[in-house]
């Protein structure tokens, strides 16, 4: 019997080839995630000064917050279609190093029209990053063990927000005035540097494919090969043309609209709503914020381990959209005591965060080849569309009213649509099947040792 044939692949063995893969994989996608969000919600933390030093108001920030994501939206499709033609490595890296030169730029914004026209270049640059490192995950992970490892990725947002809240306020507070720059100009060009600099190591660390991986031996890449071939034979969708137009794509895209425009009204408005409790000091915000962060980072974890253990995907996806509108709409009704607001921005932020990383084990499990490509692109632009909507309609309602509860409360009610929307999905199409392919593994590897006694 062949050696690398699945059928002489222990489970010993498979649990090691999947343990190497996600060591030499993960730790460095989620470094390149932690610093690319964090180059997108940094400007949350320069608007604490930026708006005072240039003369912005609400309003003009919200636009420009939202208009990253008219960039983002109108290249994001051609941007993962792209990237099938070059290759993944050379796509993420590219997408990396520019993204990160151009938000070190941020810091020569002195007028409105130079802030709006400086982040539509920043969501051009980072269109596709996302839906590339998904689809990448797709070479190496099979959908029952990819709960678990789009969520180690997807903790780069909240662990952003660990390391990024206290890195923000300290830059802002200790380098302001150093060389004739303000402190969120320092911030801008800090945080930019080391993605342009991650970019161009993804060129020589990465590789495009399984049979590229030097560090697997030849029988882990003939098991992995296998399975992941076996895999894509079960797909539904394939062509590009299925990507883009099928309804079942269109649903996914819908569901996570309404969860995004959760997410980015936390990432750009939670330093604003911690400064509304009655904190003032940039850094002590930045450390407030961090707490958020840390908590969701381990639910996104948990519930991505229990959702892969169960081979359930749709209760894990809605269940946490539910907590995180009623943790938003407290942090509302206790918005001037910060304590209680602390704690309920963190039972929201844990909710919000853990929708978006469950979302993204459904497209895969019914998109294969280039409808995965295209179809990730899809539902990652439409959920864009709120990164536009979110900041500028809560930005115009704080300008308004001088208050942001009403706009935060529709975010909670967009997090409860999209919960609703989650049971229009066949939970056939999208549960892994996890225990009856272990059970028919267990099968297989009998028959095997049968056979060579």
């Amino acid at each position: 019997m062949n050696p690398a044939s699945p059928a002489a692949f222990s489970k010993r063995d498979e649990a090691s080839t999947f343990s190497k893969i996600t060591w030499r994989l993960l730790p460095f996608l989620f470094l390149c995630y932690l610093c690319a969000y964090l180059d997108r919600i940094n400007v949350a933390f320069a608007k604490l000064q930026m708006l005072k030093d240039l003369n912005f108001s609400d309003a003009v920030y919200g636009a420009g917050a939202g208009v990253f994501f008219v960039g983002y939206l109108l290249f994001e499709v051609p941007s993962n279609l792209l990237l099938l033609k070059v290759g993944a490595r050379r796509w993420i890296a590219r997408i990396m190093i520019t993204w990160g030169i151009i938000s070190a730029g941020m810091m020569f914004v002195t007028t409105p029209t130079s802030f709006y026209i400086m982040r539509f270049l920043l969501g051009v640059a980072e269109a596709g990053f996302i839906p590339a490192i998904l689809f990448y995950l797709t070479y190496w992970f099979p959908s029952s063990r990819r709960s678990k490892v789009t969520a180690l990725f997807m903790t780069g947002i909240p662990m952003s927000g660990v390391v990024g809240g206290p890195l923000s306020g300290w830059i802002m507070n200790h380098m302001g005035g150093a060389h004739g720059l303000a402190g969120w100009q320092w911030l801008f060009v800090l945080e930019g540097i080391p993605t342009a600099i991650l970019g161009l190591i993804a060129l020589i660390y990465l590789d495009d494919k399984v049979s590229d991986a030097k560090w697997l031996s030849a029988s882990q890449r003939s098991f992995l090969e296998g399975a992941l071939v076996e895999e894509r034979s079960a797909h539904v969708l394939h062509s590009v043309k299925d990507g883009l137009l099928h309804p079942k794509v269109l649903l996914l895209s819908l569901i996570y609209f309404f969860f995004t425009m959760g997410l980015y009204g936390v990432s750009f408005w939670l330093p604003t709503l911690i400064k509304a409790s009655g904190v003032a000091d940039p850094l002590d915000i930045g450390l407030l914020s961090a707490i958020p962060y840390a908590a969701a980072a381990v639910t996104m974890v948990l519930v991505s381990h229990s959702s892969d253990a169960r081979g359930e995907r749709r209760w894990h996806l809605a269940l946490p959209g539910i907590i995180g509108a009623v943790g938003l709409y407290f942090s509302v009704s206790y918005a001037h005591s910060t304590p209680v607001a602390l704690v309920a921005l963190t039972v929201g932020t844990m909710g919000v965060m853990t929708t978006i990383s469950q979302f993204w084990v459904l497209p895969p499990a019914i998109l294969g080849g280039a409808a995965a490509a295209a179809g990730l692109a899809v539902a990652n632009s439409v959920g864009s569309i709120s990164g536009v909507v979110s900041p500028y309609v809560i930005g115009l309602i704080q300008t308004a009213t001088g208050s942001t509860g009403n706009g935060v409360l529709g975010l909670a009610v967009s997090l409860i649509i999209g919960s609703a929307l989650v049971f229009t999905v066949p939970a056939k199409l999208v549960n892994s099947r996890k225990r009856e392919a272990s059970r028919d593994r267990e099968q297989v590897l009998e028959g095997g040792a049968q056979t060579r006694a």
